[in-house]
């Protein structure tokens, strides 16, 4: 089973702030949707709930939510209390692919223990002041392909280009 990270990542690895995303652009929230749809996707319970409530839980996607509270219940969202549950309970459905999307701590903990063997990074052309930010990418350790590069318009007012890495 091939374990992907996805993530929208400023210049200086910003990624969030007051439990929000930093920015809005419509082109990259299209191709995180198109990417994840039909996957499982796997979250920390902060992350879950920094998803607007109108959105939650992720429509098309098998919701994981990965928190070390015993007593969370989410309608609609599986709930595991380690990564390996989560990713046991993914292999056990047959996945080929699964996305970790966030936040912070989830990306440190399987970026640490090698658990990932592919990201697709949004890199944001710009920097933010944030509290939460995206592990620092090692290049020696990865491939790197430009997927797209976006240009600011209209509705995306930063410059962004999307890579897909691929483990050494």
């Amino acid at each position: 089973m091939e374990v992907t990270i996805i993530a929208a990542v400023a210049t200086n690895y910003a990624i969030g702030k007051n439990n929000d995303l930093l920015w809005h652009l419509p082109k990259d929230m299209q191709f995180f949707k198109k990417t994840t749809s039909g996957h499982f996707v796997i979250m920390g319970r902060k992350n879950f709930y920094s998803i607007p409530e109108k959105f939650r839980p992720l429509p098309n996607r098998t919701n994981i939510v990965v928190s070390r509270r015993t007593d969370l219940e989410i309608e609609g969202v599986h709930i595991f209390s380690s990564v390996d549950k989560a990713l046991d309970y993914a292999k056990i459905q047959e996945q080929k692919e699964v996305f970790v999307i966030g936040g912070g701590q989830v990306y440190n903990y399987f970026l640490h223990h090698d658990l990932v063997s592919k990201m697709l990074i949004t890199h944001v052309t710009a920097d933010f002041e944030a509290d939460v930010f995206f592990p620092e990418i090692d290049q020696n350790k990865w491939h790197s392909n430009l997927l797209l590069d976006c240009p600011k318009d209209d509705r995306n007012p930063l410059d962004f280009s999307i890579i897909e890495y691929r483990r050494k």
